[in-house]
């Protein structure tokens, strides 16, 4: 059996993409990468869901109210960590295709522990806040 050079060549690019973030987060961006995921990670998020996911995950305002408004990433991290260029160093990244994601905005009158919210689904190009390739903050389209 013959290996033709051009497989082995796609398997050296495949080996090192998949090195680029098959590791740990190093530890000074690990608890804002991990919150970062469970706030706006949501491949399975549906606009009927924003309430209980919010409450579920306990995601709240600074002051620990109410959050105006969440946005979840309707995708897998594999997907969303590339939006961070690879671990160049810059802030801000805008993704190169755009994402669907659920927008959830809270409803008038609630008060924390009740918060009520409404979701929205669109697709548009997300841009993120990224430290050495990780993603550790959404700052919307």
């Amino acid at each position: 059996m013959e290996i033709h050079q051009s497989a082995v060549i796609l398997l050296l690019v495949l080996c090192v993409s998949f090195s680029a973030h098959a590791q740990e987060p190093p530890p000074y961006v690990r608890d804002r990468y991990l919150k970062f995921l469970n706030q706006h990670r949501g491949p399975f998020v549906n606009v009927e869901m924003c309430t209980s996911e919010i409450s579920k995950r306990n995601i709240t305002a600074p002051d620990g109210g109410c959050k105006p408004v969440n946005t979840f990433i309707k995708a897998f991290t594999d997907y969303i960590d590339p939006v961070c260029g690879g671990g160049k160093d810059s802030k801000l990244f805008r993704s190169n295709q755009p994402f669907n994601v659920v927008t959830c905005t809270l409803e008038p009158e609630p008060k924390y522990p009740n918060c009520t919210y409404t979701g929205k689904l669109s697709t548009q190009y997300i841009v993120l806040g990224c430290i050495r390739g990780w993603p550790v903050h959404y700052e919307g389209q």
